[in-house]
């Protein structure tokens, strides 16, 4: 199996199922191989007894959305803990170590940080994750995996003290320490009521940040917006229609949509190496059932429009005996991840298998 490099994560502020979100899903069904597998955990809102249509809708969505992209997606219901429906049951999760894609979306924070915390589904996506898959954290998911989780209904619905939870800190495998705050924007309060920094409000969010541990680093992201982060590359960009704050050190910094940032402004990071942090049963389930996804995609692989034009090119090109250019194309074709053959009835390619 090829060397991997950690997927990416997407956190979305809000709107998942939004046509405001269609780019987003576009741009990050691009990165993942051809018919991609995709599933989405009804955690976050599994105390909810309507959670398979909160996932359900989100599939229906991705399903319209990327129909060009064929994808294969599935609902896990893992929405409670000493249930049957448990994030602990192999039978239920076990799709995550072969998904391309593994979405989070809305629900409540702590419950799905609660339900989640120590849990196989959390140690399948962690694997995978390191294994290449994306992870698409949308709305109070953002906040579960974030170092601290705000409670925002216990503060905004049933006023509760300012506080902080644990998060789910999926980041400290890389170093950083992000709490993320999802809804940063938001204005549904209108004029009567602040409900900007995910419904709480500038003021009482204020004093929240007085609670916070030192140096620790708040990423605020507007609404239909997302911040993608590349581990390949050490960026981080924003997407959408809004944009991401970072607060740190007692300054902030506003990244504008459409730019990049530095991963650096997070915080400093790693890459771990390879299984580290993730119980070795478990890596090596991963590992394998990677390399049956491997396997899978390149049987279902089909060249791009860009592949056979290389094709057709390097085929002039041998019957004019131009064997430099013909070797150059093949180079390209290689680099598209296609091997060409030269048969009796023409040029034929196959998928590399890395």
């Amino acid at each position: 199996m090829k060397a991997e490099i950690p997927g990416l994560v997407v956190l979305l502020g809000s709107g998942e199922t939004l046509p405001s979100s269609g780019k987003i899903h576009e741009y990050v069904a691009r990165q993942l191989p051809q018919k991609p597998h995709i599933v989405i955990l009804e955690t976050p809102a599994g105390f909810e007894p309507n959670s398979d249509r909160v996932a359900g809708k989100i599939k229906e969505f991705l399903e319209r959305r990327l129909q060009n992209y064929k994808p294969d997606i599935s609902v896990l219901p893992a929405r409670k803990r000493g249930t049957p429906f448990s994030p602990d049951n192999a039978d239920i999760v076990s799709p995550i170590l072969t998904a391309d894609e593994i979405l989070l979306g809305p629900g409540s924070p702590t419950y799905g940080s609660r339900q989640l915390r120590g849990s196989l589904a959390l140690r399948m996506i962690a694997a995978r994750h390191r294994l290449g898959a994306t992870l698409f954290l949308s709305s109070s998911a953002t906040l579960s995996f974030g170092a601290l989780t705000m409670p925002v209904y216990e503060i905004y619905k049933v006023g509760e003290d300012l506080h902080w939870q644990r998060g789910l800190d999926f980041l400290a495998a890389y170093g950083l320490s992000v709490t993320v705050i999802p809804h940063w924007n938001n204005s549904d309060g209108g004029t009567e009521l602040d409900t900007s920094h995910c419904y709480v409000g500038e003021a009482r969010f204020t004093k929240l940040q007085t609670l916070l541990p030192a140096g620790q680093c708040v990423l605020g992201i507007d609404e239909h917006t997302a911040v993608i982060i590349n581990f390949a590359d050490g960026c981080c960009q924003v997407m959408g229609s809004g944009t991401a704050t970072v607060l740190r050190d007692g300054t902030a910094h506003v990244y504008e949509k459409d730019s990049r940032f530095s991963l650096d402004v997070l915080g400093e990071w790693y890459l771990p190496l390879d299984g580290d942090g993730i119980p070795t049963d478990l890596w090596q389930a991963a590992l394998a059932a990677a390399e049956e996804r491997e396997r899978e995609a390149a049987a279902t692989a089909v060249p791009s429009a860009q592949v056979y034009a290389l094709v057709a090119a390097r085929d002039t090109a041998r019957a004019a005996k131009d064997w430099q250019t013909a070797d150059s194309l093949r180079d390209e074709i290689l680099n598209l991840g296609w091997q060409v053959l030269d048969t009796p009835d023409g040029s034929e390619l196959l998928p590399l298998d890395g």
